[in-house]
């Protein structure tokens, strides 16, 4: 597997510096789900300049675009993301929290670089496809709203993902190595009640608080933590609390409970125990409630095949080549930490912390350790295509997710580098599998055993549409 790994890391060198500056340019455009109009025309004029075949609008999704290359052959699909995260504008470079004047998202969790190499990996096959002449297509899939919007699976529900043989991806992160394919299966509900206004404190006992009603469902929820699998998750923000007049007796209220489980099954009969305790507390109110699943994800499922593939080209790549700048850059992002940041870096990956300030070796392919799952829609791509994902070494170890330090090393030397390495294990993947295509048929074998007769099935009804952007992203 190894004789075409030269050949397609020169292809990704080539087209580095165009997508250094696709990666810098999406995060100086920050936008959150569904929202990511620039962000996704900037992809897509990018996919237009290396003569993609571009396909726009997927699953109905305006800021969903897809870029094909290549004739005939199979089908290897290279995941891409670019939304942001709210509240987490900041200065680049900057090792203080300092956000950009006039700006309140930011690239919290480096998806600008996620699609920048992504995309660069894309163009990097199709170059060798064309160079050698050999059948196959890859195409770049750039998907929106992956934090909590899960638009992969509005995507994977909608068939978009129907004829592809593969599906690669990666993720911005601490170290370098094939992602450890777990991840935890969501359910986004809304809750609303409605009651009755009333004077609060002329004639309360004609109220029926809606507010009440959240309250007690939420108090519900907190009892029911200590009855559930260790691995479950619930969280829950008001979106409605009603009103700001305390001497009214709210009359509607809205709280959005986000519902986390292992897996699909453990999941919908969380959400059922969730959906109980709401009407219960709708029965002790005297007030109606509504629901609707406005998101959900599954969890992952692994392949053995694939991750031995791209495993075998991290081996055969090392580590991202840092430098003594690079070193030095990530250690002053390292003194805003906390021992306890640094050690929930290495925990879910079962290593101990080395005093290494930027990745230098690869993870070994068997690392398990605790903690660390959230949820990530390429599950469901998972559940309808055999996926593979690495993880890419761009930030100092220790820097959380989701955190005004990741953003703020968004654009450095590091993390391009990192992205660029990530390009590379992707490609080589990718072209492994397009060599010797009984590798791909190896890997759906695996694919239909791990499934062991299931289907997917969205956790997203039908009935549920992707979110309308909001207006001022419109115009």
């Amino acid at each position: 597997m190894s004789s075409n790994t030269a050949a397609i890391w020169h292809h990704v060198d080539e087209h580095a510096q165009t997508f250094r500056q696709l990666a810098d340019a999406v995060w100086e455009t920050p936008e959150i789900n569904y929202a990511e109009f620039r962000s996704a025309a900037t992809h897509k004029a990018e996919l237009e300049r290396q003569g993609f075949r571009v396909t726009t609008g997927l699953a109905g999704i305006p800021t969903a675009v897809m870029g094909e290359a290549g004739e005939g052959g199979p089908v290897i699909a290279i995941l891409g993301e670019y939304d942001a995260l709210s509240g987490l504008s900041q200065e680049a470079d900057v090792v203080e929290p300092k956000p950009r004047p006039g700006e309140a998202a930011g690239h919290g969790c480096g998806h600008n670089l996620l699609g920048a190499a992504s995309m660069l990996a894309a163009t990097a096959i199709r170059d060798w496809l064309r160079e050698h002449g050999i059948a196959g297509r890859v195409r770049y899939y750039g998907c929106p709203a992956e934090e909590g919007g899960a638009a992969k699976a509005f995507m994977a529900r909608d068939g978009v993902f129907s004829d592809v043989d593969v599906a690669i991806s990666w993720h911005p992160g601490h170290f370098a190595g094939v992602t450890r394919a777990e991840s935890l299966a969501m359910t986004v509900l809304d809750v609303t009640w409605t009651g009755r206004a009333s004077h609060a404190a002329a004639s309360p006992h004609l109220g029926r608080s809606a507010l009440d009603a959240a309250e007690l469902t939420s108090v519900g929820l907190n009892y029911l933590r200590e009855h559930v699998p260790s691995s479950a998750r619930m969280h829950y923000a008001y979106l409605d609390a009603g009103g700001i007049a305390p001497n009214v007796v709210q009359a509607t209220s809205t709280v959005r409970y986000v519902i986390r489980a292992a897996d699909l099954p453990t999941m919908k009969t969380l959400v059922a125990r969730v959906r109980r305790i709401a009407e219960g507390a709708a029965l002790m109110t005297e007030t109606s409630v509504g629901m609707h699943v406005s998101s959900g994800m599954s969890n992952l499922l692994g392949n053995d095949v694939l991750e031995r593939v791209m495993h075998a080209n991290l081996e055969r790549l090392g580590p991202p080549a840092f430098d003594a700048h690079d070193l030095a850059y990530a250690q002053r992002f390292r003194e805003t930490l906390s021992q306890a940041d640094v050690e929930a870096a290495y925990a879910p990956h079962g290593i101990k912390p080395t005093g290494a300030v930027l990745a230098d070796s690869i993870l070994p392919l068997t690392s398990r350790g605790e903690g660390g799952l959230g949820s990530t829609d390429v599950g469901d791509v998972s559940w309808v295509v055999p996926t593979v994902q690495a993880w890419g070494a761009t930030c100092a170890i220790g820097t959380p997710f989701h955190s005004w330090q990741f953003t703020g090393q968004g654009k450095a030397p590091a993390a391009h580098k990192g992205m660029i390495h990530a390009a590379k294990v992707m490609a080589a993947t990718a072209v492994d599998l397009l060599s010797e295509p009984a590798l791909i048929a190896q890997a759906k074998d695996a694919f239909r055993e791990r499934l062991g007769g299931q289907s997917y099935e969205c956790p997203i009804p039908a009935e549920t549409k992707p979110p309308a952007p909001p207006a001022a992203a419109r115009t």
